[in-house]
């Protein structure tokens, strides 16, 4: 299956915060944000900020965010296995997220040109 990706234009960061924390107001500045809760922590993906976190927060800075343009059927198989397959092959770490209608990977900054470079060679196409 030929895919369409759009790479949105900001860097950003994944936060981990103890598991009763507040989500932080700063997020919603920023133009995609991921909120997830678990017995375990709460992460939060956003558009990478000067704001001091906290000595409690775990974070990783300058990710690049892949959108697969959809929406895709819930019921499809395989996609993000074959993309991170090919991605595995050329020693790319990622980090997903999926919602009701499309997945998002996010790469290194500095692997966001092979990545691209990974998937169009695949036949995907980049915007």
């Amino acid at each position: 299956m030929i895919l369409e990706f759009k790479v949105l234009k900001d860097l950003y960061t994944i936060y981990r915060f103890r598991k009763d924390s507040i989500v932080p107001d700063w997020i919603y500045d920023s133009e995609f944000y991921s909120v997830t809760r678990t017995q375990d922590e709460l992460s939060i993906i956003c558009k990478n900020s000067d704001i001091a976190a906290g000595p409690d927060v775990k974070l990783d800075k300058l990710w690049r965010i892949l959108k697969i343009t959809g929406p895709l059927d819930l019921f499809l198989i395989g996609i993000i296995a074959d993309i991170s397959s090919r991605l595995k092959e050329s020693k790319i770490p990622i980090f997903i997220i999926s919602t009701f209608d499309t997945d998002y990977i996010l790469v290194k900054d500095h692997d966001l040109d092979k990545t691209i470079t990974v998937l169009k060679d695949s036949g995907h196409k980049i915007n």
